[in-house]
Parts: C-alpha cells; structure tokens; sequence
C-alpha cells in the first residue's frame, strides 16, 4: 500500500462512504487494507472462498457474505496464506474464521464476527459477484472498502490510492 488507511480520516473527508456496523474483529497480520471489493454468498460452505483465494487478488478485498454463521469457520490459516501468495489485500467474513494465531501472523488483512474451530463443509454451493447485505450496508462488486482497528467503510469510487501486494 501507498499508506496506511485511517477510516476516522475517509469519513471526514467523504461523508457519504457507508459505514459497516461495528460486529467485526480485526485477526488478520495487516490491520489497515483496501482495495476493490470480489464478492462471495455462501453459508457454511466455503468453497467458493477456496477457489476465489487461489485467483490473482491484484490487491482486491475480498467480501463473503456467510450468512453471519457463528457454527463453523469459513476461513482458516491455509485459505489465508493462498490469499495472502495470490495477492488479496484482505477478507471480510460476514461469518467466523478459525486458526487465529497463524492468520495474525499472515501478511492479509482480514475482520471476521469470530472465531470457531470446526470448519466448513465443502458442497460447492454458493454465488459469486452478486451484491451482499450486511452490518446494515449493500456491497456491491467493483465498490471499494476500506478497513482499520476503527471499522470497515464501502464507497462506490477508490478514495485513496491502494498497490497490489506482489
């Protein structure tokens, strides 16, 4: 990235950036990301999260829609480092994510609801780049989002300058 991402500082400047409900932690070893937003519906499936990670993120934010599940992970320590090698900027799990520590040493960005230890099953079910509600906002794919310690923000435009990982 160019420079750090504040989303105190995106609200003051763009007061019309939607503001995501503050229901997410911050695991991922890149604490402030952005980027242009990919996105995922699935609910205790996270295949397509497998096979999106393994694409080329040219710096993308990857946002999955899991049905806010608190019963299974949908991301653990192996799907983050491929995202991390395929060069996604970061994930944002409307659901839980497990193995934390390994992901907090992960150079990804990456906010879930929570952790939980039992993974998902794998059915192949789900869509991909469709919009997605959640936290009280619509993401739709092309938008961009940024993320911090303070929160997540969506916007329609980039508003700062973001550089792929390599």
């Amino acid at each position: 990235m160019t420079h750090s991402i504040s989303t105190p500082d995106l609200c003051d400047e763009f007061p019309d950036v939607q503001v995501l409900e503050p229901l997410f932690i911050n695991y991922g070893g890149v604490e402030s990301f952005g980027g242009e937003v990919v996105t995922i519906k699935c609910f205790e499936d996270n295949s397509l999260v497998k096979a999106a990670v393994a694409e080329p993120g040219a710096g993308r934010v990857l946002v999955v829609d899991a049905g806010g599940s608190m019963r299974c992970a949908m991301l653990g320590d192996m799907l983050a480092e491929q995202a991390a090698k395929s060069g996604w900027a970061g994930v944002i799990m409307y659901g839980c994510i497990r193995d934390v520590d390994e992901i907090h040493a992960t150079q990804l960005g990456v906010q879930a609801l929570g952790c939980y230890p039992r993974p998902s099953i794998k059915r192949g079910e789900g869509q991909r780049d469709i919009p997605v509600t959640f936290a009280g906002v619509t993401i739709v794919p092309g938008d961009f989002l940024y993320a911090d310690n303070n929160g997540i923000v969506t916007s329609k435009e980039a508003l700062i300058r973001t550089q792929p990982t390599p």
